[in-house]
């Protein structure tokens, strides 16, 4: 919502004018107010489109077609004036989110209500295809969310099935991302009901899984993925793939109807309580009653023309579909979020909290997508519990702006420069990959935009970066496990480094540490292993001659720590394994099989669910997104998100501005479920100490042991 204007009339066809909701290339949204008092959506088409006779003939022809839906999932059209200079058309105005704003505040929605959302849409896109029209553009911005159920809305390029198309046959007509193949080759008498469920398709896995099914990217390259290459549905829960697999086919005769959809559906979304996840109701509640709110605007003078032409049937449509929202009274303030000034002092009575957002910077969709993803849900669930909170505690609300760099350099630039822009974010989370780090932690640290980093980071951006926040343990101190283990768990007097050339630097990082430091003040050998070998039998050959009674595995490759696993095995060695945490894959455990069981593995991240103190944490995890696992680093990304809110608190009524939040998140504690994060007085670096664990591989799965100094001899 946006404020009027200078330009802006104060009334078009009899609606008063209040404020924007929207603009695009062909025209401006507005927000209007009948003499009757109902709110309603306006679309004002440009003078430019308006004088060419084709368009207008098109917008004549959609009005009169869709304006007879009142199916009560459909946002209908129920007043235009296609005669007007600048034609127009009317809808019922929808206090509510859309699914696009929900899904980026507040993330993926559950299954249940996925399954809700797809019955209703189905239902609203048979009663539209029943009247013989094609909405064509069927996406996550054009569905918005009401406590009762969604609405579809903008039919501002819907076609009747049976008239002749005005558009050029090869022009591609919809949203990149959720139009049809036969939409993206610019097929315009082939775009039937059946491309409105390849939409439907789209939209029900973006809200699945808040992500598009055929990418991102330009136009173009998504284009072609929706063309030629079948959709990602990895992330979407099982019971759903089949039916979205039938919506996505390529051949739209191969697509389900429709009404298929909703019978497919039907019951699978009935519960008892809210269709929606907690967060979102409070949200529409907050903008409906800011709605309400909304004040008569100051006197205007509207000059009429001595004749007032008659007014036509289009302009008087019935207004009172049930999709229909009638208020009265306000304050167009109160709906315009802008950022807060304070942090304390928050908001009155039961009005809305001023609001902080906090981005998280990820890989979502490519090599790194595991950890991005569990990332991006330990982020979301940390949201929600603190905007569930007491208002007696808290001033301000959270929002998490979610941006996916895909593992790759120049897209993760991008993404720093899009986080730097938006000076309503005050944090950011991540980069959740150590390349995406490299390419922006420099963009980050000029702009002074707080980024507090949970899987990646370097020893060297901790103490020479004002605005870098790194809460794991540096590559400094990844032997400090090895070394303590071997001296005080099981004691190694003999202790043999593999150093694995292939690893280069952090290889050399482990041989170094334990040759200067040998665990137990015993001795070690070192054996390396060439970057460009694959034979790991002669390194195992010499562990067994030095009579190793442990083995360090300097390397970080999966496939190379199995052929180590698998070398020692062989040769019969019976000692301490151990490796640092890039080995702990599943590629390790399957392909080392057997010989995997009982190595010793250093990570900087916990298993949850062998944390008490996280038992909540995990119970929420599962139920919210449906697994049965905790991702890596979704605790440690929950607590990363109350740390910087922490440092908002600590803020008091001293405005959010970037420098100040990096002076004070330099100086806070928070004490998370998985560590407790604080930074040094002097460095300025993470306080490690808190931060190393071990587990252990039994029966092919790992076991976490705890924090690397509380492990005990079993």
């Amino acid at each position: 919502m946006h404020a009027l204007k200078p330009g802006d009339p104060p009334f078009v066809g009899g609606y008063r004018l209040l404020g924007r909701l929207g603009a695009g290339g062909m025209g401006v949204v507005y927000l209007a107010r009948s003499t009757g008092g109902a709110l309603v959506a306006l679309k004002v088409i440009r003078a430019e489109y308006a004088a060419d006779h084709d368009f207008r003939t098109r917008f004549r022809r959609e009005a009169e077609a869709v304006g007879g839906l009142t199916g009560r999932w459909v946002v209908p059209v129920t007043a235009a004036e296609p005669e007007a200079r600048e034609p127009w058309l009317a809808t019922a105005f929808v206090p509510g989110p859309s699914l696009a704003e929900a899904v980026t505040l507040h993330g993926p929605l559950p299954h249940h209500s996925v399954c809700a959302l797809g019955a209703r849409l189905a239902e609203a896109l048979t009663e539209v295809h029943a009247a013989g029209l094609v909405h064509r553009d069927v996406k996550p911005g054009n569905v918005l969310l009401a406590l009762d159920g969604p609405r579809l809305i903008d039919f501002g390029i819907a076609r009747s099935t049976g008239a002749t198309a005005l558009t050029a046959s090869d022009v591609v007509i919809g949203s990149p991302g959720y139009l049809s193949p036969e939409q993206a080759r610019g097929q315009g008498r082939d775009i039937g009901p059946p491309s409105d469920i390849f939409s439907l398709g789209c939209v029900l896995a973006y809200a699945a899984t808040g992500r598009r099914p055929f990418g991102t990217g330009t136009p173009a390259a998504i284009i072609f993925r929706t063309v030629h290459e079948e959709p990602d549905l990895d992330a979407v829960p099982w019971a759903l793939v089949p039916l979205l697999t039938d919506c996505l086919a390529k051949d739209p005769g191969a697509r389900p109807t429709a009404q298929e959809v909703g019978d497919a559906l039907a019951g699978e979304g009935e519960r008892d309580g809210d269709w929606l996840p907690s967060t979102l109701p409070r949200l529409i509640a907050e903008r409906s009653a800011a709605v309400l709110a909304l004040p008569d605007p100051g006197p205007v003078t509207l000059m009429l023309p001595p004749e007032r032409p008659a007014l036509s049937r289009r302009r008087v449509l019935m207004l009172g579909s049930a999709a229909g929202v009638v208020m009265t009274g306000g304050g167009l303030a109160a709906w315009v979020a802008s950022r807060p000034t304070t942090g304390s002092e928050g908001a009155t009575g039961s009005g809305p909290l001023p609001r902080y957002v906090i981005g998280l910077h990820a890989d979502l969709s490519g090599t790194g997508k595991a950890i991005g993803r569990a990332q991006e849900r330990g982020a979301r669930l940390a949201v929600e519990d603190f905007n569930s909170r007491s208002r007696d505690g808290r001033t301000f609300d959270l929002a998490l702006k979610v941006l996916d760099d895909a593992g790759e350099a120049k897209r993760a630039e991008d993404v720093a420069a899009r986080f730097v822009a938006d000076h309503d974010v005050c944090a950011v989370i991540g980069p959740t990959g150590d390349a995406a780090m490299e390419a922006t932690i420099a963009r980050y640290e000029k702009a002074l935009l707080p980024i507090v980093t949970v899987s990646s980071g370097n020893d060297v951006y901790s103490t020479s970066t004002r605005a870098f926040f790194q809460i794991r343990a540096g590559d400094s101190v990844l032997s400090t496990p090895f070394i303590h283990y071997l001296t005080h768990v099981e004691k190694s007097r003999r202790t043999a480094l593999i150093d694995d050339r292939a690893a280069s630097r952090t290889s050399w990082q482990i041989v170094k540490d334990l040759a200067a430091f040998p665990p137990a003040d015993g001795t070690t050998t070192t054996h390396v292993v060439p970057a460009d070998s694959e034979d790991f039998g002669p390194v195992a050959a010499a562990v067994l001659a030095a009579e190793a009674e442990a083995v360090v595995y300097g390397g970080v490759s999966p496939h190379r720590a199995a052929r180590c696993a698998r070398a020692l095995e062989e040769a019969g060695f019976r000692g301490t394994r151990m490796a640092p945490e890039p080995v702990l894959e599943a590629a390790f455990l399957t392909e080392a099989g057997p010989a995997a069981e009982g190595w010793i593995i250093s990570t900087t991240y916990v298993d949850p669910a062998a944390l008490p103190a996280a038992a909540r944490f995990v119970t929420a995890y599962r139920k919210r997104f449906g697994v049965s696992t905790v991702g890596r680093f979704a605790v440690e990304a929950y607590d990363a998100l109350l740390f910087v809110a922490q440092g908002l608190r600590a803020l008091g009524s001293v405005e959010a501005e970037r420098g100040a939040m990096v002076r004070r998140l330099r100086a806070t504690t928070y004490k998370g479920l998985a560590k407790t994060i604080q930074f040094e007085a002097v460095t300025g670096a993470f306080h490690w100490i808190d931060g190393l664990f071990l587990h252990r591989v039994e029966n092919g799965t790992p076991r976490f042991l705890g924090r690397y100094d509380k492990v005990k001899k079993t």
